[in-house]
């Protein structure tokens, strides 16, 4: 992973973090948080939850832990044979009802 530094005061060069910031944003001011540990807490859930159970469709709907752990190439090559056979299935059917 490289860091790549963007223009200072340019929102617009550095465009995947703030759109993380923006969505954190949104999850955390759906609910008051009256104490600090509150919305600690809150961070920390959201950030487990966007890295290990939310798919991202940049990621080809997968999560992100997928990734790092090196278990995506697995999941995406398991998704298109589930995929080849599927539409077998349905060519076959196809061709049975047409016959």
């Amino acid at each position: 992973m490289t860091h790549i530094r963007g223009a200072p005061r340019h929102p617009q060069t550095q465009g995947k973090i703030e759109r993380w910031h923006q969505t954190l944003k949104n999850c955390i001011l759906l609910e008051h948080a009256y104490l600090p540990g509150e919305l600690e807490a809150r961070v920390v859930a959201f950030v487990e939850h966007y890295n290990h159970a939310r798919a991202h469709e940049s990621l080809g709907n997968h999560i992100p832990a997928d990734f790092y752990f090196g278990r995506g190439e697995t999941i995406l090559h398991g998704r298109a044979q589930i995929k080849c056979q599927t539409l077998m299935d349905r060519r076959f059917c196809h061709h049975a009802q047409a016959a």
